[in-house]
């Protein structure tokens, strides 16, 4: 019996009892020695704020209803590794994007510490055994709040945003449909009222922001899937072109398992190679992820995907002086 669980026997000793229950009864009931049960009655008291009284002319312990009110364990209650579970979400949370949700995920983070202790010594050190490395990240900017606000309450949203192809900040009104964390960085997907479309936008990119009292225009969940989880990485709009990419023997260990896209194909032949069908609408993205692997993979098709991808490799090598 873990501590989860005498915690738990005790709590329905003590609720049910009329009289004070004695320490030979608690250890008998819970299983275990004199200095344990000491501890699960210490617990209680320290992190479960649980009211246990002693009463030395009766020698045995009782719940202190003064107040009229019954005891009970604190809300929802959970075992070890739910906790555990918990935490660490929580974790990768605040390293995902540090600061971002602090206020209010401080008192959840204390509630499941201050759980795990009454459960298991050291038990809340978890958060110094998760780590997560993050690379070519962006701020989120100050703007998260409320546009975070406006997807929860589906109300429209006036920002000024700064488009850093052209250099250019425009003012739109948008119904935001939801929030997208992708490759280190939080994106918007939004209905645009000024384009009259479902647009993508960086949060970083937000110069301003404000929650209108306008209700948000709703997309539905399979419209919105459609345009923006058929495409290649951030990028929306329907996929319109399968992308045919090869890969050496010795790269194909490790593309075979990954996931490039949810819609994507790919088979081993029998050279060795592995290859890989990949739907997309817009290929920049998809251009620079081919890029990364070098020699190691060959574009097959179409033909405007792998004259794109001669065309930088044709700027790289004059980058560096090659002809």
């Amino acid at each position: 019996m873990d501590r989860f669980d005498r915690i738990f026997d005790l709590h329905k000793l003590l609720s049910a009892a009329r009289y004070p229950v004695s320490r030979l009864r608690i250890e008998q009931e819970l299983e275990c020695s004199r200095a344990t049960a000491k501890r699960i009655i210490d617990a209680m008291r320290l992190y479960l704020n649980a009211p246990i009284k002693y009463d030395r002319e009766l020698n045995g312990y009782f719940y202190d209803h003064a107040d009229g009110a019954m005891y009970e364990l604190p809300g929802v209650w959970f075992n070890s590794s739910e906790l555990h579970a918990l935490l660490s979400v929580q974790q990768l949370l605040q390293q995902v994007q540090p600061g971002l949700l602090e206020q209010q995920l401080a008192p959840l983070k204390t509630r499941i510490e201050a759980l795990l202790k009454a459960q298991e010594p050291g038990g809340s050190d978890l958060s110094q055994r998760i780590r997560i490395l993050r690379a070519a990240s962006r701020p989120v900017g100050e703007h998260f709040q409320r546009v975070s606000s406006a997807v929860a309450q589906r109300n429209r949203l006036r920002v000024n945003y700064y488009q850093r192809s052209s250099g250019t900040t425009t003012e739109r009104i948008l119904s935001p449909q939801r929030l997208t964390y992708y490759r280190d960085n939080w994106y918007l997907d939004a209905f645009c009222h000024l384009r009259n479309a479902l647009r993508t936008f960086a949060l970083d990119a937000l110069q301003g922001a404000v929650v209108l009292d306008q209700p948000a225009q709703d997309i539905s969940h399979e419209a919105l899937d459609l345009h923006t989880s058929t495409s290649y990485g951030i990028f929306s709009g329907q996929a319109n072109q399968t992308a045919h990419l090869r890969f050496n023997p010795t790269r194909a260990r490790w593309v075979s398992r990954e996931t490039w896209h949810p819609q994507q194909q790919g088979h081993w032949t029998e050279q060795g190679r592995y290859e890989l069908h990949i739907p997309y609408s817009q290929a920049e993205e998809l251009v620079m992820d081919i890029l990364k692997y070098g020699a190691d993979v060959e574009v097959l098709g179409p033909r405007s995907l792998r004259a794109q991808v001669q065309q930088e490799l044709q700027k790289m090598l004059t980058l560096y002086g090659v002809k």
